[in-house]
């Protein structure tokens, strides 16, 4: 999602504490995954692969010049001639360890086997941090996590749409020496703010 769509989607949600509850999670995350880090793992369940939520997470790490949130995609079924990207098995959890962050994405409760690996890695050591739809045994792993439960989903707001706010947010408040990388699309971010902003003395 560019920069306008993300300024539309905040105004939009600018009365319900959804942007800044993005802003707070994406500075969790971005604290967590540092330069000299292991890197950061992105894991859903056996039914929900998060396929946009990584993509837009590369393009973010690309703009701002934070490589660190470059996720790998870690994936529940690999198949032969998958490209490398895409050929990380749920395997690679048991090797995940202190310096790691791993991003779990339930929109449902996740199955046994899967909690088992998330509690193992973060038994090693690993970070975890969790996008859920409010399973309590997912969010007792989790160090910490932004929750959308049924009421939000039932009033319009839903994972993707909360997954398009966090990975823009991450990529936000760059240090001062990556700053000039993302003069532009800041530029542009502004400029659409200012577009979708009320007349003046208008609500």
């Amino acid at each position: 999602m560019d920069a306008v769509r993300v300024a539309l989607l905040r105004e939009v949600l600018a009365g319900t504490g959804w942007p800044a509850s993005a802003r707070r999670f994406a500075g969790v995350l971005r604290s967590s995954v540092l330069p000299q880090g292991g890197g950061l793992l992105l894991v859903g369940t056996e039914e929900y692969e998060p396929w946009h939520l990584a993509a837009h997470l590369v393009d973010e790490a690309a703009w701002s010049g934070q490589p660190e949130l470059n996720p790998t995609l870690v994936r529940h079924q690999v198949r032969a001639g998958d490209p490398a990207h895409l050929a990380v098995g749920l395997g690679r959890l048991a090797a995940a360890g202190r310096g790691e962050t791993l991003l779990l994405v339930a929109p449902e409760r996740p199955d046994g086997g899967l909690l088992e690996r998330v509690r193992d890695a973060r038994r090693a050591g690993a970070t975890v941090l969790a996008l859920d739809g409010g399973d309590a045994d997912v969010r007792g792993l989790a160090h910490d996590a932004l929750t959308v439960g049924a009421s939000e989903t039932a009033g319009g707001v839903d994972l993707d749409t909360v997954q398009h706010l966090v990975s823009a947010a991450a990529g936000e408040n760059s240090l001062p020496a990556q700053r000039g990388r993302r003069r532009f699309r800041d530029r542009l971010s502004r400029l659409a703010d200012q577009l979708t902003a009320p007349p003046p003395g208008r609500w």
